[in-house]
């Protein structure tokens, strides 16, 4: 499905005692060096974007924008957290000291809004947001589904060591130093102002200002434009890596086919900067052109292909397969997968256009995972000899088989040790060959998770 031109990807496994102990070294495997020199990206800094706009990276996870007026400062995107934002907001006043006359989200993930009380100047200040933010959390927790919490925290590797959680791909490694949620905040800013329209129009101190309407990857997404600078704010609708189009901890469908037409828009914009949701902005009317439209073609092309694929009656597992981006894609940092993943996606557009039924009568009432379990075990001679298989998988660096067979044991007794410790040695292995952040994280949070789970068995003895 994605094949890197010139970095080998499959490497030499781990050795044993590294799988025993679980770490992966920073530097051991051409994935984890590729993302150790991805670190200069998210180097603290504050950027003059062009003559009126500055961009700080490198204190969170997402840029906090500045654009300043005759009459005030107005904000794009407000942070993680209120600490780092404070922080954000005394080095923009050494630049400038004006009040925050508007803060403007891109959208309502917490990354971008949870710092905002720390731009709340006086009572007064405006906080634009488009119709229906925030449209993700609400979608989900409106239907009572909570375990995005439980798997986002596994995404984002919050219990990993700073050995293991290098860099999250399209920012650094961080950990929110405050209680609650996985994306917690004590003080939310709600937005003052909604907008609905497909473009709005706004002064806003002394600064003339567009909003548009940029179904993404979100459905609360807007991207903001600034006429007089042709600066672009595309929010995460744009940043230096392929697109997160699926997310691991599970969103609604994110509409892909309109995700790429919004950076066709931004495309159209013409713009001589764009400053994105993640990593640091791209200046240059001819570099952001060249950037912002293999993006789009990027994904277009991946769109496009799955849907011939699954014309021709492909599955899901079938499809990674056959969608395989040109080269001419896979040799350009910022569409290699460092956060979202072209597999990913394929299997989203299936199953959102689909829903689950692959199309294989087979699997129409599969059998259920303790009945298929009991039949592999028959079939591999008995418990002990799935052991065996397991052990011999591991031995010879399938990985993947490993896990898979893992399962089959843990389904059929959880409490056993040797399949919790194979697991997690398969996952940690599979781990250290994976360049895309959010896998890597998920893996290794995993194994984590098992190993104190056949630790606590132990104990319990």
């Amino acid at each position: 499905m994605y094949k890197f031109t010139g970095l080998s990807i499959l490497v030499s496994a781990m050795v044993a005692a590294v799988l025993t102990v679980g770490t992966v070294s920073a530097m051991d495997t051409d994935p984890a060096r590729l993302l150790v020199s991805r670190n200069a990206e998210f180097k603290k800094d504050i950027i003059k974007v062009s003559p009126s706009v500055y961009t700080a990276v490198g204190y969170a996870v997402s840029p906090v924008s500045m654009i300043v007026g005759d009459e005030g400062i107005v904000i794009v995107d407000a942070g993680l957290d209120v600490g780092t934002s404070q922080e954000i907001r005394a080095d923009f006043r050494r630049i400038v000291d004006k009040p925050v006359v508007a803060i403007i989200f891109t959208h309502g993930h917490p990354d971008h809004t949870h710092g905002a009380s720390a731009f709340m100047d006086s009572a007064d200040v405006q906080v634009w947001a488009r119709e229906g933010f925030p449209h993700e959390q609400s979608a989900l927790e409106s239907a009572g589904i909570v375990i995005q919490k439980t798997r986002g925290k596994k995404q984002a590797g919050f219990i990993l060591s700073p050995e293991q959680r290098i860099n999250n791909g399209i920012a650094k490694a961080f950990w929110p130093q405050r209680k609650g949620g996985i994306f917690g905040a004590s003080d939310i800013v709600a937005p003052t102002h909604i907008f609905s329209s497909e473009r709005r129009q706004l002064t806003l101190a002394g600064i003339n200002i567009e909003l548009v309407s940029a179904t993404g990857e979100t459905a609360d997404s807007l991207y903001i434009w600034l006429p007089d600078e042709r600066v672009v704010f595309a929010g995460d609708n744009f940043y230096k890596s392929w697109p997160n189009l699926y997310a691991l901890r599970g969103t609604p469908y994110r509409d892909i086919r309109a995700w790429a037409n919004v950076v066709d828009q931004l495309v159209q914009e013409r713009a001589v900067a764009v400053v994105a949701g993640h990593t640091r902005p791209i200046i240059g009317e001819k570099q952001v052109g060249e950037v912002l439209g293999n993006y789009r073609d990027a994904i277009r092309f991946l769109f496009d292909k799955t849907v011939e694929g699954i014309n021709k009656g492909l599955t899901p597992n079938q499809l990674v397969d056959y969608v395989v981006l040109p080269e001419k894609y896979q040799t350009l940092d910022y569409l290699r997968p460092y956060y979202g993943n072209p597999e990913w996606a394929v299997r989203a557009i299936f199953s959102g256009y689909l829903g689950w039924f692959d199309g294989n009568a087979t699997n129409l009432f599969p059998l259920r995972d303790m009945e298929e379990a009991e039949r592999v075990a028959k079939m591999a001679g008995g418990k002990d000899k799935l052991d065996d298989l397991i052990a011999t998988a591991i031995k010879e660096k399938d990985y993947q088989w490993a896990a898979q067979l893992s399962d089959y044991l843990i389904t059929l007794d959880p409490k056993n040790k040797s399949a919790l410790l194979y697991k997690a040695d398969a996952l940690t292995a599979l781990a250290k060959n994976n360049l895309t952040t959010t896998a890597r994280n998920y893996y290794l949070s995993s194994a984590i998770l098992l190993r104190k789970k056949a630790k606590e068995l132990s104990s319990a003895q």
